[in-house]
């Protein structure tokens, strides 16, 4: 059975690609646009496997998605990785304090995206 990755960002290209990427690589994908739609299908399906998070999202960004995650029980060992723009050293601190596993910066390549998924899927 194939695991479940819920990807999360505003861009519905990133999604797109992160998509074909993960599906390419032998994973199921769920999609949500911010941080509000990602709690509302965490709260009407089964836990995914892995969060795929962007960090500058409308509604709700990554941050607060992290912590909202990590704040409920059900959720608060799921492994979630970052995948931003961002690059600096505070915001990728901040993740990480909020609960964020790992941390990719885009434009990300597909080995380096499943090397990070296997790091924290462990």
């Amino acid at each position: 059975m194939a695991k479940t990755i819920l990807t999360v960002d505003d861009s519905a290209f990133i999604r797109k690609l992160l998509r074909v990427t993960l599906v390419g690589q032998g994973f199921d994908v769920a999609e949500a646009e911010d941080g509000v739609a990602a709690l509302e299908w965490l709260a009407a399906h089964d836990r995914p496997d892995l969060m795929i998070t962007d960090i500058n999202m409308p509604r709700m960004d990554g941050f607060g998605l992290v912590e909202a995650v990590r704040a409920e029980r059900c959720h608060d060992t799921m492994p979630i990785l970052v995948l931003s723009t961002e690059a600096a050293d505070d915001k990728q601190e901040r993740a990480r304090l909020a609960g964020a596993d790992g941390w990719i910066v885009k434009p990300f390549n597909p080995d380096q995206l499943a090397s990070a998924i296997h790091s924290v899927s462990q």
